[in-house]
């Protein structure tokens, strides 16, 4: 398998985090020997497809969010038999639908956060949780759109007016304490790593992709039990939603009462970023894996109809 089309960029809210991601995957597959084909993606999608005729030999797909996300480009590339990163069209539809996802997680006796599906003018009326709650979007990533509610600020129906997601939004308790993250290769959860927003108690779009907007300490320093919990609960969802590849699931650990405390999966990334402050390549430099031999292990994991 030598050589390999890259999409990047999209026409989602994450189409820049998407294009971070390609301009460092693309050089990245050339030094481990691809022969790589740039693609970088817009509306249309005639366009995408005969871009890729020639038929590469695998797509990387480093589209992040909606119609990258979500199922729609793996569909599109099922459809055209070709393999491409990372997971296929059910597993991808599901992470990328947290309300989905949480049932299975729960089924799966995962630890998730108390909530539910409100209507946006059910918010705009009233809080339809006890304070603090977090309020976002159904199917977005990145944390796109997501906010947190706290006591004593009058934002509630501000944010129902002004939510440009759909006409609901998942409200969940927010849960005090540490933010953590943990990565999955195919079989094997690589390490747990607390994440430190810079600007505040919240890891939203700005720290994710801002240089310095955050902190990262892996492996977390985090009480043994939890440590290795967090691994196994990681593992256990990319297993629930049937992913391939490269995952990545977020937690929040509420330590404020001491350690242990409590753990609980937020959500699982089917598209890990990859970008100059992502996290997947972090822990995988802590198990000695370079980003040039990272990328080259999701081209030789790639697969259609799965």
């Amino acid at each position: 398998m030598t050589r390999v089309a890259v999409l990047y960029g999209g026409i989602s809210a994450e189409c820049e985090v998407s294009r971070s991601t390609g301009l460092q995957v693309i050089p990245a597959l050339r030094e481990a020997g691809f022969e790589v084909t740039p693609i970088e993606v817009g509306e249309d999608i005639g366009a995408v497809i005969a871009a890729l005729n020639p038929r590469p030999d695998a797509v990387f797909n480093a589209l992040h969010g909606r119609f990258g996300e979500d199922g729609v480009i793996q569909g599109v590339l099922d459809w055209l038999g070709i393999p491409y990163t990372h997971s296929g069209v059910r597993a991808s539809a599901l992470a990328m639908d947290k309300v989905a996802a949480k049932t299975i997680f729960a089924a799966a006796g995962l630890p998730t956060a108390h909530g539910r599906v409100v209507p946006t003018d059910e918010l705009a009326e009233a809080d339809p949780l006890p304070l603090p709650y977090v309020v976002k979007p159904v199917s977005e990533g990145s944390s796109v759109g997501v906010e947190i509610i706290k006591r004593g600020d009058n934002r509630r129906a501000e944010v129902a007016c002004n939510w440009r997601y759909g006409k609901t939004a998942l409200v969940e308790e927010y849960i005090p304490g540490r933010e953590l993250t943990v990565g999955v290769m195919g079989d094997r959860a690589l390490a747990v790593t607390e994440i430190i927003a810079e600007a505040g108690v919240f890891y939203d779009y700005e720290s994710k992709y801002a240089d310095g907007g955050s902190r990262h300490i892996i492996p977390a320093r985090v009480h043994p039990d939890m440590y290795h919990r967090a691994l196994d609960v990681a593992l256990a969802a990319h297993r629930a939603l049937g992913c391939r590849g490269a995952t990545r699931c977020d937690f929040r650990y509420d330590d404020t009462k001491g350690e242990p405390g409590r753990l609980v999966l937020l959500e699982i990334n089917t598209q890990p970023g990859l970008t100059p402050t992502s996290l997947l390549p972090e822990q995988a430099a802590h198990h000695g894996i370079n980003f040039s031999q990272l990328c080259a292990w999701m081209v030789e994991n790639a697969a259609c109809r799965v």
